[in-house]
């Protein structure tokens, strides 16, 4: 007999199938990861037409360029990504809710629109958006991965908010012009860099399904890895966005705390603000992530979140860059900084010879690269892992007790079972000194990179492992630090696509030994065979509120590795 949040959670995930029509339902049997490690690419497309695989194939710009001029309609592109969503779930169990219906109904408004006015309702028009599970959107539900949540809003019955409920990006965006049709899965708690929960199960990347989506935004990592999605909304405490992103092979934005909204999106911990939870977008390509970006800045968000900077787009930053990379022939040049290993852990044979291809393409195209030494990051992991401590994990564990449902293992490794002492205000007050003056160490450090440049200015960005695996195996994700330390800085940060793993050229040095228990797990977790096709994906940082020049300098990077 199902215990009684067992059949609350089965009965969610066959809602979920339940709404895909019959005709878009797989009648073969999935093979095992075994005999088909890769579900992307070749694989899907046989379940679509060919005018299917034409519209989720192209990125969100193109599609835009489309829309947006009336050579698509609004209509037929949202039902080709409700059909490759839907089946990208069924193979993957990549979402947690869709809402075809509604996502259909919104786009024949678009189309209605256009025809009577003969212009687009907005610069997003009929672009499909999926986001993650943690931001509420007219029409549908949100369980942040808690089976308590489900039929409620937020673990709350009959507030007469559920489905009615809407958080300000999404508003915003839907403003835009953008269709909403599905949500994506997420761990409960969102606290974890891999996805699992008590409702559709274990996340599996589609790329290769021996292997992790990541987390805590692994639905959209996995989603748009597959194309059923051509712009996600994610979010990122410790590297939510730019894990997934890195392991799916897309392209992730970590904007710095206040640049986009997250008013009316539940959290875990709400009321943390040592180290926060940040808004951004996941895409494709990089030039979706700028363009998204950009319009979601031009509806003022200052406006309607007091927590956002009124900071609009800014077109200099990114034109002063072209400008710079033009004159390479003459004596500028781009400066970045490159982390091969911070001080506790070595980064996998993959990850290393990521940093090497950038490295040599950035030198080959003139540009400056010199080691980067700063501060330990161990220092600032403390510090974070302090703040998501304060309240002693009492918000988590009260949200899996509204169900019953047991705590997920990812999270019970650093929460436990059951609450612990919260933190007294001392403490939270002797943490943000330490956040405070450690980002005061690491800015005096990244200036004094002045004095080792040619230009004698500081280096434009940095270049660093998002994680130090290469893919990993159910439950063996444990070192967070080179994504985490990102958000205890509030840098800007651009996880983008690299290369694959390649179980011939990435080889076990079976010579290497450990320096500490972090690393022999790190080393030890890398199998060349399993990991093999893996992506591989690194991230160029910038400084604090510099998104603009940062996925500038994503782009100069990007272009040189095609």
């Amino acid at each position: 007999m199902l215990q009684n949040f067992e059949a609350i959670a089965e009965g969610k995930a066959k809602a979920i199938l339940n709404v895909i029509p019959e005709h878009w339902r797989l009648n073969v049997a999935i093979p095992t990861a075994e005999k088909q490690r890769d579900v992307t690419g070749h694989y899907i497309q046989q379940f679509l037409t060919a005018s299917e695989v034409e519209i989720t194939e192209t990125d969100a710009v193109g599609i835009l360029e489309h829309t947006t001029t009336g050579k698509w309609s609004a209509r037929d592109v949202a039902e080709a990504f409700c059909h490759r969503a839907a089946i990208a779930h069924q193979l993957t169990n990549c979402l947690l809710d869709i809402f075809i219906n509604v996502a259909l109904e919104h786009a024949d408004t678009l189309d209605a629109y256009y025809h009577e006015h003969n212009k687009p309702i907005g610069p997003l028009h009929g672009l499909p958006i999926s986001l993650k599970d943690q931001f509420h959107v007219r029409g549908a539900e949100t369980t942040m991965g808690y089976v308590g949540w489900i039929d409620t809003f937020e673990g709350q019955k009959r507030t007469g908010k559920e489905r009615h409920f809407e958080s300000q990006l999404v508003t915003d965006l839907r403003q835009l012009g953008a269709v909403f049709y599905c949500k994506t899965t997420v761990p409960p708690s969102l606290m974890s860099p891999e996805t699992h929960n008590n409702i559709v199960g274990y996340l599996f990347n589609p790329k290769n399904r021996h292997l992790s989506a990541g987390g805590s935004s692994g639905g959209e990592g996995a989603l748009l890895g597959l194309r059923g999605s051509p712009v996600g909304m994610g979010t990122d405490i410790g590297g939510s966005i730019r894990i997934p992103s890195s392991f799916n092979g897309v392209y992730g934005l970590r904007s710095s705390t206040g640049r986009l909204p997250y008013e009316r999106t539940p959290n875990s911990m709400d009321g943390q603000e040592s180290i926060l939870s940040v808004v951004g977008p996941m895409a494709t390509t990089l030039r979706s992530l700028m363009f998204v970006m950009k319009a979601l800045l031009s509806t003022q968000p200052w406006l309607h979140d007091p927590m956002v900077i009124e900071l609009p787009w800014r077109d200099e930053q990114a034109s002063w860059l072209q400008a710079m990379v033009e004159k390479l022939g003459g004596s500028e040049k781009l400066s970045f900084g490159v982390l091969r290993k911070d001080d506790v852990v070595l980064p996998s044979p993959p990850v290393r010879r990521a940093i090497e291809m950038v490295v040599k393409a950035l030198e080959n195209a003139g540009h400056e690269v010199i080691e980067w030494k700063p501060p330990p990051h161990s220092r600032g992991l403390d510090i974070a892992i302090e703040a998501w401590m304060y309240e002693g994990g009492e918000d988590i564990h009260n949200a899996f007790g509204l169900s019953g449902e047991p705590v997920i293992s990812h999270i019970s490794r650093r929460y436990g079972n059951k609450p612990v002492e919260q933190k007294k205000a001392s403490d939270v007050a002797a943490n943000n000194i330490a956040r405070r003056r450690y980002r005061k160490e690491y800015l005096d450090y990244w200036n004094s990179t002045a004095n080792l440049t040619h230009s004698g200015q500081p280096v434009d960005a940095f270049i660093s492992p998002v994680s130090p695996y290469g893919g990993t195996k159910p439950n063996t994700y444990h070192y967070v630090t080179y994504s985490t330390i990102i958000n205890v800085l509030d840098y800007s940060s651009v996880a983008f696509p690299v290369t694959h793993v390649d179980k011939n050229v990435d080889v076990v040095d079976d010579g290497y030994v450990a320096a500490n228990p972090a690393d022999k797990q790190v080393f030890e977790s890398y199998d060349p065979e399993i990991h093999d096709g893996s992506p591989v994906g690194l991230q160029v940082v910038g400084r604090r509120l510099q998104e603009e020049k940062t996925l500038a300098l994503a782009k100069v990077i990007t272009d040189l590795l095609v």
